[in-house]
């Protein structure tokens, strides 16, 4: 007997499964079964029925025990007997369609399948269709699998040869169907379905069930499993608990779909129906009642709960009531009803801060509301999942959000499990490049890093040396030539060599065997280049390995070895091996029982993709924390708060595409699959499941241009009723547009903040009342010690901006540009610089000119080939003046000065190098600039200071001519320095408005003020390259984009500083 238990909402539906529970079988060791549609409707019915299973009186400490809990697919598998052995799994089905396939590809009725797969092409356009070969067969053996649940007398027409009504375009699938039933040599799903039916009625008692079945929450039952229930019924009870949003509806169907499935254009059930959603999001709902209108069940209405007297409540019995939207001049919607909200945001990240807000206000207002009592629910929770993390958990002290509990549910395996993740990493250096980075994010992920002990600094140890080593892609030569190119250079071994000969000596120009040195090795750094060259020879060992796997059964074990020897796992993780090892283990299994044909590289990337997709779990749900969690098909259990998260127009409902190799799909019937219909109905579960507040985010306008963009279609239908259901339109009050940043001003207009983020109210609170910012220093800090040396009084007026916080022992934040992938072919100007100046630097330091060539060859920084030899000819033509002019002026051995000086009562030294006679030689590759004149000038002024009897000149060689300073008098020698230690002394206390080339610009142009303002700003301001206000600290200090006018000293202090020496200088501009 069949009965059919219906009610508008799962809770009244789970009591009603209590109460049937809670009358014992006549067997008191048998368990119930109870089918549900996914896992996380398990965990929630287990706890509703804890609540009233084995009470005690006016209490609700029952338990929920004695329940078999099973998803209707593993009904299936435990009515046939094929629980873990069903050969038309689609994972099992997929390897032997994949031999038959393989060897009908010259055959005339396989034209079509031999096209997609390249048999009718040569070379690499052939390569890459191939590999299409196993998630063609994955794809097929889903297909076949949906065939036999949802229309079986399809696949006994083709497999009795009645295929004329089939379009030519699909004339190949009977036959291919065909050839799998006798390669499989098993019962068919159509015959073992209708055998497992006669049999359930002839001979129930073979079969491992209890005399009463129950299923709960499903709102789409395909036709198979409507003949097994009625098999089932017509020995044991069957109790159906089936969700439908409307009895009335369900009345006002009965004679509509009295005469059962029919095809889908010939529905006219949807007009039956009066309330629009109904209509548009509940065809789900209706063909479930026209697959069970064939069948005889006595039929039990669960009662509806009472809405609440606010706007959802009011949508929810006319949705009940199944009355249209009407004028009600009693609703009308109070000012405090947030019972229904609608966010537009700018994307994404928006949304979820968005969210963020919002639950926190609803848990402030209502302090019975806890996280478990809300569920949000998102189209893409992989996309969503990061955001998550990162606005929920990166929050500042004092932000309510630290008190919040998240829980992902519905991860994907390789987001789970960093070994499964590692194992598609590996699987992709196969015929990827193994980028630089590609190898680095492996090295960086936790299992590898607990096998080879990398710290946090070994591994930017690790990243300092794959740049300065000059690794960028390939892990050899051999695997490089897979990509059709054969060069040593840039490649893992080749800096693999560098690093290991930088452990024996240090780079001087001089190669070791065929390796330049790295020169930043340290002593300290020979074990951590160690465990590097480890590492990197254990994945090279796995590449070539996998490179000559063909089998399943080879890829899965070589895999699991290779895993695992490159990684380790804390015992809290140890499951994550097993489950590795239980994956790869089904994976080869499944192939040896289908045939299993040979994989290629992208088979088998396409097998672990699928094998670790996100699915459906119980994990993560029902925690007692704030779940999140994908649209399946009755999540939307009862919630007070359900949030509806990222549902935009090109996302929701799913934007999949009809599969144009479905044959379901051409002539769809009731009751088939349409994940575009599931995901409507699940829109109206959500609605209809939200008890206080329903919470809907959309990414409502552009990030970058503000453009406006509808919401998703079933959104704007919802948003369409609810204007049409209270006594005036609601619209404007329930859609909020969001502004683009949190701390908007608008922030802070409503009656109290709708954000809670401390920092985003003080910027708003900022923006609504913006004053002068004060002062970064309100007085003077501490003196410097009045001893100081030439390079203090260099770095400071260098840039005294970094100089005081550098005093103050702040530092600031600075960018790292990730390690390159792409081989050098056309350096950039500050490559040329680089190059160049390491040779004028080993040339004048008496190297050898051929070794220094060779060095620069090896380093990995320069183009490969003739394209590296013709640039390094270029940069040494340059390189060869600036040395051949040095030379003319570094006459004899050079000298260092040491100098030691009071001036102003304060102790200056310093050595100054590079001395030949009274001329101070300083070479550089550079331009001349500020820095230069300045370093120069320090070194020439401390001499001239020490020495008064000698006449001491300097010169600058650079690559763009030479600049030359002095002599100077002594005493004006001796003042400068006493003015330039003053200036230095007072700009540690408090900020000195003189940044370098800015002020030497504006001392240059004398008593002409509009001169001197023009040049100073052009330097501070206009600078093509990079105006010094750019710079971080004087950003940090002035404030972003800071006009001359922010330098209020400016004017004193450059003469002061330059005013009486810049008439010794020449050759600078």
């Amino acid at each position: 007997m069949i009965t059919l238990h219906r009610g508008p909402g799962t809770a009244a539906l789970a009591d009603a499964l209590g109460d049937l529970l809670a009358r014992p079988l006549a067997d008191p060791f048998a368990k119930e079964a109870v089918v549900v549609p996914a896992k996380g409707v398990e965990r929630w019915l287990a706890q509703r029925l804890s609540h009233r299973l084995g009470v005690g009186p006016g209490r609700a400490d029952g338990v929920c025990a004695g329940i078999t809990f099973l998803r209707p697919r593993s009904l299936v598998a435990v009515l046939t007997g094929t629980e873990r052995t069903d050969p038309w799994h689609p994972d099992r089905l997929a390897w032997p369609l994949l031999s038959v396939v393989d060897e009908s590809l010259a055959e005339s009725w396989a034209a079509a399948v031999a096209r997609h797969l390249g048999e009718d092409h040569d070379g690499i356009e052939r390569d890459l269709r191939r590999a299409r070969r196993y998630g063609l067969a994955r794809r097929l053996a889903g297909l076949f699998a949906s065939y036999g649940v949802q229309r079986p007398t399809l696949l006994t027409d083709w497999r009795e040869g009645r295929d004329e009504d089939v379009p030519a375009d699909l004339a190949w699938q009977p036959e291919l169907w065909r050839r799998v039933v006798e390669r499989v040599g098993a019962p068919p799903p159509d015959v073992r379905h209708l055998e497992t039916c006669a049999a359930l009625r002839e001979d129930p008692g073979r079969f491992p069930l209890p005399d009463r079945l129950s299923l709960f929450g499903h709102t789409r039952l395909p036709v198979t499993e409507v003949e097994l229930l009625a098999a089932v019924g017509a020995s044991r009870e069957v109790h159906l608990f089936l969700p439908q949003v409307s009895a009335q509806a369900w009345e006002e169907l009965r004679a509509e779909v009295a005469d059962g499935p029919v095809r889908r254009a010939e529905d006219e059930s949807a007009r039956v129906v009066r309330h629009p959603l109904l209509t548009t999001l509940g065809r789900d709902a209706r063909e479930t009642q026209r697959q069970l209108a064939p069948l005889d069940c006595a039929d039990a209405v669960a009662p509806a709960p009472d809405p609440g007297d606010h706007l959802l409540g009011w949508l929810q019995a006319d949705l009940r009531a199944d009355a249209p939207p009407a004028a009600h001049p009693e609703r009308v919607l109070r000012d405090d009803d947030r019972s229904v909200q609608v966010h537009a945001c700018h994307g994404s990240v928006r949304q979820v801060e968005v969210l963020r807000d919002v639950l926190l206000g609803l848990l402030e207002d209502d302090p019975t509301l806890e996280p478990r009592d809300i569920l949000v629910m998102c189209p893409d929770v992989e996309a969503f999942a990061p955001l998550v993390h990162a606005v929920f958990g990166a929050v500042p002290e004092g932000h309510p959000a630290r008190e919040l509990r998240v829980s992902m549910a519905d991860r994907g395996l390789a987001s789970t499990n960093a070994l499964l993740a590692i194992a598609g990493q590996l699987v992709s250096l196969v015929d990827g490049r193994a980028r630089a980075t590609d190898v680095l994010d492996i090295l960086g992920t936790p299992p590898v890093r607990r096998r080879f002990a990398f710290s946090d600094d070994d591994l930017d140890t690790i990243t300092r040396w794959v740049v300065s080593s000059g690794v960028r892609w390939g892990l050899d030569a051999d695997h490089r030539r897979t990509h059709g190119l054969s060069l040593h250079e840039n490649t893992w071994r080749f800096g693999l060599d560098r690093i290991l000969a930088g452990v024996a000596m240090p780079e001087e120009k001089v190669l070791l065997g065929q390796a330049l040195p790295v020169d930043d090795v340290g002593s300290s750094d020979v074990e951590l280049a160690g465990r590097l060259a480890e590492a990197l020879t254990r994945i090279d060992s796995c590449v070539d390995d996998l490179a000559s796997a063909t089998s399943p059964t080879a890829w899965s074990e070589r895999l699991r070895r290779h895993v695992l020897a490159l990684t380790a796992t804390s015992y809290d993780d140890a499951w994550q091996v097993a489950q590795l090892e239980h994956e790869l283990a089904k994976v080869a299994a499944d192939a040896a029982d289908g045939g299993g044909s040979d994989l290629g590289i992208a088979d088998v990337r396409r097998l672990l993709e699928d094998r670790t997709a996100p699915r459906p779990t119980r994990a993560n749900f029902r925690t007692g924390t704030l779940t999140v969690s994908t649209l399946v098909p009755m999540r939307s259990v009862p919630h007070r708060v359900v949030c509806l998260l990222g549902m935009d127009a090109d996302s929701f409902p799913r934007t999949t595409t009809v599969d144009g190799d479905d044959a379901l799909a051409r002539d769809p019937r009731t009751g088939e699959r349409d994940p575009r219909a599931e995901d409507r109905q699940l829109l109206l579960d959500a609605v209809m499941s939200a008890r206080d507040a329903l919470v809907i985010t959309y990414a409502g306008m552009s990030e970058h241009s503000g453009q406006d963009r509808p919401p998703a279609i079933p959104v704007g239908e919802l948003v369409d009723a609810l204007d049409r259901t209270a006594a005036a339109p609601v619209r404007e009050r329930i859609l909020t547009k969001q502004p683009l940043q949190p701390y908007a001003e608008r922030l802070l207009v409503a009656e109290r903040p709708t954000t809670f983020d401390p920092l985003a109210l003080q910027a708003a609170g900022a923006a609504r009342d913006p004053r002068p910012a004060p002062p970064f220093l309100a007085g003077p800090v501490s003196a410097p010690p009045p001893e100081l040396t030439l390079e203090d009084l260099r770095k400071f007026f260098a840039n005294p901006a970094r100089a005081l916080l550098t005093h103050l022992e702040i530092s600031l934040p600075y960018d790292v540009d990730p390690p390159g992938n792409d081989i050098p072919i056309d350096l950039s100007g500050l490559e040329r610089w680089d190059v160049g100046d390491d040779i004028v630097r080993a040339v004048l330091d008496g190297a050898d000119p051929q070794a220094v060539l060779t060095a620069a060859l090896r380093r990995g920084t320069l183009p490969p080939g003739d394209l590296g030899a013709k640039e390094l000819e270029r940069i040494c033509e340059s390189a060869q003046k600036v040395v051949q002019q040095a030379m003319a002026h570094r006459v004899g051995e050079p000298v260092t000065t040491d100098v030691a000086l009071e001036v102003d009562g304060r102790l200056l030294t310093g050595r100054v190098p590079d001395r030949h006679g009274d001329l101070l030689v300083r070479v550089t590759y550079s331009s001349l600039k500020g820095t230069q004149a300045l370093a120069l000038w320090l070194d020439l002024l401390a001499v001239q200071a020490a020495e008064p009897g000698t006449e001491v000149r300097g010169i600058v060689i650079a690559k763009n001519g030479q600049g030359r300073i002095g002599p100077v008098d002594p005493e004006l020698a001796r003042s400068t320095l006493a003015a330039w230690t003053a200036i230095r002394h007072e700009g540690l206390q408090r900020l000195c408005h003189l940044p370098l080339e800015t002020g030497r610009a504006w001392a240059k142009a004398g008593d002409d003020r509009w001169a001197a303002r023009r040049g100073a700003r052009e330097k501070w301001e206009w600078d093509n390259f990079k105006p010094e206000r750019a710079d971080p600290a004087w950003c940090y200090l002035l404030g972003a984009a800071a006009p001359l006018d922010r330098l209020t000293e400016l004017a004193a202090l450059a003469e002061q500083a330059w005013r009486n020496v810049l008439p010794y200088e020449r050759g600078w501009r």
